[in-house]
């Protein structure tokens, strides 16, 4: 038993005592102290016998009466059927089994949502991610030479079609002026 575990007694009353809240619990107690990750015991107050199993499996039980969803009707057919000990041993490692692929997608589900989220706040970051190591957050020194030439070049460029429009507005404006009659 671990040190933290929550020690329940089930008296003969089907009653409930919580040994380290000293408060008598229900079902619904104990469900969500499993669901804040605390471990539990539940033991017959008598005779010292682990209940844990029989209380879970009934706290399951009542939790699909109250909701059309659950267990599937097949599969807990197939659990009365398997009243052997191979097949219940089977069934059990299919479920654990099945249980442990379905946390594995609740976990990828959420680390994908993650970063759906930061990507949604962050836009440069995800696509520097998503260019990778390859493509450097800085120019490298050998590419400087290069992006000053192409600078230089832009700037050149600029110049020369700033000229040539201030050159393309004085001869416009010398072909508008009126043409004067010859006398």
């Amino acid at each position: 038993m671990k040190p933290s575990t929550v020690v329940i007694k089930k008296y003969g009353n089907r009653r409930l005592y919580d040994t380290a809240g000293s408060c008598y619990v229900n079902l619904d107690d104990i469900a969500r102290l499993i669901r804040e990750g605390k471990e539990v015991q539940i033991v017959d107050a008598k005779t010292g016998r682990d209940l844990t199993r029989v209380t879970l499996t009934q706290i399951i039980t009542e939790d699909a009466k109250d909701k059309p969803t659950g267990l599937p009707l097949e599969l807990l057919r197939q659990l009365v059927i398997a009243s052997d000990e191979v097949r219940q041993e089977f069934v059990m490692w299919y479920l654990k089994s099945a249980f442990d692929t379905y946390e594995k997608v609740q976990d990828a589900v959420q680390s994908r949502l993650t970063d759906v989220q930061s990507a949604i706040l962050s836009p440069v970051d995800t696509m520097k991610r998503f260019l990778g190591a390859s493509a450097p957050s800085h120019p490298q020194p050998e590419a400087e030479p290069e992006l000053d030439a192409l600078r230089k070049r832009v700037a050149e460029l600029e110049a020369r079609l700033e000229k040539n429009a201030r050159g393309g507005q004085r001869t416009r404006a010398r072909s508008n002026k009126p043409i004067g009659r010859r006398r």
